[in-house]
């Protein structure tokens, strides 16, 4: 006798072991004949089954015995005919009828004309024609004799107990009564067969007693004094653990913690804002002018309700209007154009964090040290690499003194405890100046990818809102960010709920293991 056998027969529980001997002396008996037999339940017989199937040591085999009959409205379309046929009926006699005079005519319900129609062109039995219904050639042929479906119909009305078995020439006809609501109910039978195997011959020529087993030592076992006699089931410790994926958070969830906690202990505070806001804050206050493509209702999502939002301060929405249409006393001469209060008044989904910044420049006194992390929304067209609705981080610092030095620094600080090597181009945003573009270095890639913006806010941004400090700004895309930690190729992955790849994604804090 092999080792390998004498092993498998030394971890067979109690169950499977019943099975084998019960198959051993009835090798045709059924499941229930099984359970009746050795006193299990029905469940515990195909749990033991299946386990001693996984080890080859058993084989089954699984049948599934379908029994149809008629529904009661099949039974009516069995006595009174298709509602299809009864059209056919009366275009044998009349070859053409309107479809105003159809249901009249055939005597069918009006729900179920639409139907009829659509399986007398299936049947190719009549076409319709400028509202005009014409039988056909085809039609013509099946007008005094049965459609093969009708054949089945007539065949489950002779068998109100059930039919098994249909006829080749009926099968197809049965399949067509299957696309039809409620007209053939089917019942399915579900058979178990076992068959020894081999491998289970031998564990049965090895032998083996059935008596209880214990899987543990307990308290009850050593006080009773029955650990003596017990016999305790072997463990194999080769076999294969059970997968458990634990609770963890989501990709998108961790980056954004994490960014949370660089900015919090980089002595910054938080503030999240809004999603509904007005044009002002979005745009008006970013000196982003009113004909600015941006704005376009291809580019941003307006509101209806509601559709206006309340304006600021007025004295802040007047020397931003005159700073847009003049350049007011910041060195600049604006936009030479007509400011409308009305469109500064509409309301939108933010379509950018930055007029967080601003609105926390008014409320807030220098020095000031702010982040938001937030939703933001655009009208993008769904693609691997935008999404109508995705995610920014904004940082804000304005004190007295402030330079582009501290803007370079500071992005230099936060990139580097996200784990990115940096580097710096020129670029240009409407409400900032100077302004740069952030590169980060991929090692994998061996190239530098655009991750973010920043830049120094403009005087026609500040001193609206009554700022006469420097102030600095940056922003990235958090599902950018995700999509090149998790080398994820299209956006739209981060939001599909792919239960197996958020299972398998090895991150801990956003850190691979």
């Amino acid at each position: 006798m092999s080792e390998d056998i004498e092993k498998t027969t030394s971890e067979l529980n109690i169950y499977e072991k019943k099975l084998l001997k019960e198959l051993e002396a009835n090798p045709d008996a059924t499941p229930e004949e099984i359970a009746e037999n050795t006193g299990m339940n029905i469940k515990s017989v195909m749990s033991a089954a299946g386990s001693l199937a996984s080890k080859d040591i058993i084989e089954m085999h699984k049948e599934v015995e379908e029994t149809y009959s008629l529904t009661d409205d099949g039974l009516k379309y069995a006595e009174e005919g298709l509602p299809e046929r009864k059209i056919l009926d009366v275009l044998a006699d009349k070859s053409s009828v309107s479809m105003d005079e159809l249901t009249d005519e055939a005597g069918i319900d009006k729900k179920e004309t639409g139907i009829a129609l659509g399986w007398l062109r299936r049947k190719n039995w009549a076409q319709i024609d400028k509202g005009v219904v014409k039988i056909t050639e085809v039609g013509k042929d099946f007008a005094d004799k049965a459609g093969v479906d009708e054949k089945v119909l007539d065949y489950l009305k002779s068998n109100a107990d059930g039919v098994k078995l249909f006829a080749d020439d009926l099968m197809g006809g049965l399949k067509n009564l299957g696309n039809r609501k409620n007209i053939v109910d089917v019942k399915k039978e579900t058979s178990h067969s076992f068959k020894i195997l081999s491998k289970g011959e031998a564990i049965l020529d090895h032998g083996f007693t059935i008596k209880k087993q214990a899987t543990q030592l307990t308290h009850e076992h050593i006080k009773d004094g029955e650990w003596k006699s017990l016999e305790y089931r072997p463990y194999d410790i080769n076999a294969e653990a059970p997968v458990i994926f634990a609770g963890k958070k989501h990709p998108l969830r961790i980056i954004i913690d994490e960014i949370r906690e660089i900015f919090l202990n980089m002595g910054f505070s938080e503030d999240r804002g809004e999603y509904v806001e007005s044009a002002f804050w979005n745009f008006d206050s970013l000196f982003q002018p009113q004909d600015h493509a941006a704005r376009e209702m291809q580019d941003t999502f307006y509101l209806k309700n509601p559709l206006t939002c309340d304006l600021p301060d007025m004295d802040l929405v007047k020397l931003t209007a005159e700073t847009h249409q003049t350049g007011a006393d910041t060195g600049s001469i604006g936009w030479q154009y007509d400011w409308d209060y009305d469109i500064a008044r509409q309301s939108v989904l933010r379509t950018h964090t930055t007029g967080i910044s601003t609105k926390h420049l008014f409320e807030h006194e220098p020095p000031i040290k702010m982040f938001s992390v937030g939703r933001v929304f655009r009208r993008e067209t769904f693609d691997y690499k935008h999404l109508p609705e995705f995610h920014q981080v904004e940082g804000l610092v304005c004190d007295e003194g402030i330079s582009y030095q501290n803007l370079l620094g500071t992005l230099k600080e936060f990139y580097k405890k996200l784990g990115f090597e940096v580097r710096f181009r020129p670029a240009y945003f409407p409400y900032t100046y100077l302004s740069t573009e952030t590169e980060i270095y991929l090692e994998e890639k061996e190239s530098w990818i655009e991750l973010g913006g920043a830049g120094m806010f403009r005087p026609e941004v500040l001193k609206p809102l009554g700022i006469n400090q420097p102030a600095l700004a940056f922003g990235l895309g958090i599902e950018r960010l995700a999509m090149i930690r998790y080398d994820v190729e299209d956006i739209r992955m981060l939001y599909k709920s792919d239960i197996k790849w958020l299972r398998e994604l090895p991150t801990v804090n956003g850190v691979e293991l």
